[in-house]
């Protein structure tokens, strides 16, 4: 595996998110193997804020879809960056995006869309929404809901998924069909219970049991190539949980 700090924060709600590249890399260490008895064998590379497409783009080439690539933020904005690169180095690519929230606000600012605005900015400008799953959104804008039904946007609701975990399966279908796929998890996708340090609480999301077996399964899928997780908040958690809990979603990629 090849991780990748991307140590950014795009407004002043979600400072504090820039801390935990470094943290969750730090947590790595006193996680031994994966519930597989698998040991964890990966090397860290840092993206800077101004450079993120281009070197995204670099370490994605240089992967060449052999290693799986994982980057770790800073806030959701990162994903805006890093898809783009993905997109531009893989054919025929999708995105699943793990989320309380659509993300779907409209954009100030087309070239540097913030955490609130980037999945919107991708799906008008640059990416087809059939393209787009976005799994477990709980708590949206209206403009938001009203951008959702008009784009066509894949939606899984995450009650779906606590109903049944074999839903699981149906979302495999759905992406299976792609050359190359990327996953992003915005850690408030979690109910916070179980990761309380992250910008924006939202109750009755997933248990940290459910999204660990969520993510065992879509790491069964040959087209998965990259993946990312964002918005923990260090300042903001409760005895580490958070963080050790995204540390472990990482160990389970193996």
């Amino acid at each position: 595996m090849i991780l990748v700090e991307v140590p950014v924060t795009s407004l002043e709600k979600t400072k504090g998110c820039e801390r935990a590249p470094y943290e969750i890399t730090k947590k790595l260490d006193e996680i031994w193997s994966n519930e597989e008895g698998k040991q964890l064998s990966y090397k860290i590379e840092r993206i800077a804020e101004k450079n993120i497409f281009e070197k995204s783009i670099d370490i994605l080439k240089a992967a060449k879809g052999n290693e799986k690539v994982i980057f770790i933020g800073g806030d959701h904005s990162i994903t805006f960056h890093t898809f783009k690169a993905f997109n531009a180095c893989f054919e025929d690519s999708a995105i699943v995006v793990f989320d309380a929230h659509a993300d779907c606000m409209k954009p100030k600012k087309i070239e540097k869309p913030n955490h609130e605005e980037w999945l919107r900015t991708l799906a008008e400008k640059f990416v087809d929404p059939k393209r787009i799953f976005l799994v477990g959104a709980r708590n949206n804008d209206i403009e938001e809901i009203d951008f959702l039904k008009k784009s066509k946007i894949n939606l899984f609701f995450v009650n779906e998924f606590a109903e049944n975990l074999n839903n699981v399966k149906e979302l495999m279908e759905s992406v299976r069909s792609f050359k190359n796929l990327y996953v992003s998890i915005d850690i408030d996708v979690v109910d916070p219970a179980f990761a309380p340090g992250t910008t924006y609480l939202e109750p009755a999301g997933f248990s940290a049991r459910e999204i660990v077996y969520i993510i065992q399964h879509l790491k069964l899928l040959k087209n998965l190539k990259a993946l990312d997780i964002v918005e923990v908040n260090p300042e903001k958690d409760i005895n580490g949980l958070t963080v050790k809990l995204a540390a472990k979603l990482i160990a389970e990629m193996k």
